[in-house]
C-alpha cells in the first residue's frame, strides 16, 4: 500500500549523493529496514527501494540515495524539493535487522558491520537505537566508498565514537584516493590481509563474531568466501551463524 509523503529535508553530500527526509504515514517499523519509493509515469508505477536511515520512533523516514543517470528513479528523486512530494509505501520491509542474529550463546561479543556506498543508510539506523550497544561488547563498522567526498554522514558516525568511545570502532576505506584516517583498499582485500581487524584491534572468528554485510554484489560475495575461510558461515533461522547478508541491487 502506498501513501503521500513530503519531503521535510534534505542533504547534498555531493553531486550526486543525497539524503532526502520526508513525513509520511509509514508503521512502525524495525531499524535495518527499507522502504520503496515511487513515482507515476505514463500510467506505470516506478518504484525502488530504500533502506531507512533514521531509527524507529520518528515522525519521517529518511534514506539515502545515489543518482543515477540513466536511472529510472533516481534523478528524479535528486530533483525533489523541499515540500515535493513522493510516495513511499507504509509498511517497512527487510532482514538486515538485529531481531535475525542469534542471541545468547550464539552470539558473541562482537558486531560487525561491513557497507560500501548507500548501503551504510540500515547500519546507521540499527546504531541510532540502543541495542547493539547493550548487547555487544565492540561494534566495528567498515564502510567504503570510492571517494572521499562520498563518505556520507561522516560526522553523524564521529559522533557514535565519542558517545561510545570503548565500543564503536570505525573503519572507513577509500579507494580512490588517498585518506589519512582510513584504509586504501577495498573491504574483502582488507579482510583477507588482515588489515581491518589490525586496524580494529578486534577479531573476526566464529565464537567472537557476528557479521552483517550490506553493499555491491561484489563486496558482498568476495567477503563472504573471505569470512567463509575465516570459519564463519551463513545466518539462517533454521540454522544461526555469524554472517547476515542483504543485497543492495
Amino acid at each position: 500500500m502506498w501513501t503521500t509523503g513530503t519531503v521535510i529535508e534534505r542533504i547534498d553530500w555531493n553531486d550526486k549523493l543525497f539524503s532526502l527526509r520526508i513525513r509520511a504515514d509509514v508503521e512502525p517499523f524495525i531499524a535495518g529496514q527499507f522502504i520503496k519509493l515511487s513515482q507515476m509515469r505514463d500510467d506505470k508505477r516506478i518504484a525502488r527501494a530504500y533502506s531507512i536511515v533514521n531509527p524507529p520512533g520518528k515522525d519521517y523516514v529518511e534514506v539515502l540515495a545515489v543518482a543515477v543517470e540513466d536511472g529510472q528513479l533516481s534523478p528524479d528523486l535528486q530533483a525533489l524539493k523541499i515540500g515535493d512530494n513522493i510516495e513511499v509505501t507504509t509498511k517497512a520491509s527487510g532482514f538486515m535487522t538485529l531481531d535475525e542474529i542469534p542471541s545468547g550463546a550464539l552470539q558473541g561479543p562482537d558486531l560487525w558491520f561491513l557497507a560500501t556506498g548507500t548501503a551504510v543508510g540500515p547500519f546507521i539506523s540499527i546504531m541510532e537505537t540502543a541495542e547493539p550497544w547493550q548487547r555487544f561488547e565492540k561494534v566495528v563498522l567498515v564502510y567504503g566508498v570510492r571517494m572521499i567526498a562520498d563518505l556520507a554522514y561522516l560526522p553523524q558516525l564521529q559522533a557514535l565514537q565519542q558517545q561510545y568511545p570503548e565500543q564503536f570502532v570505525l573503519i572507513v576505506m577509500v579507494t580512490r584516493e588517498e585518506y589519512k584516517d582510513g584504509l586504501s583498499c577495498r573491504i574483502p582485500d582488507g579482510l583477507s590481509s588482515g588489515l581491518i581487524e589490525q586496524a580494529a584491534g578486534v577479531t573476526l572468528s566464529q565464537d567472537n563474531s557476528q557479521v552483517l554485510i550490506c553493499g555491491n554484489p561484489g563486496m558482498i560475495s568476495d567477503a563472504q568466501t573471505v569470512l567463509t575461510e575465516k570459519g564463519l558461515v551463513k545466518n539462517l533461522r533454521r540454522a544461526p551463524g555469524q554472517i547476515t547478508v542483504e543485497k543492495y541491487w
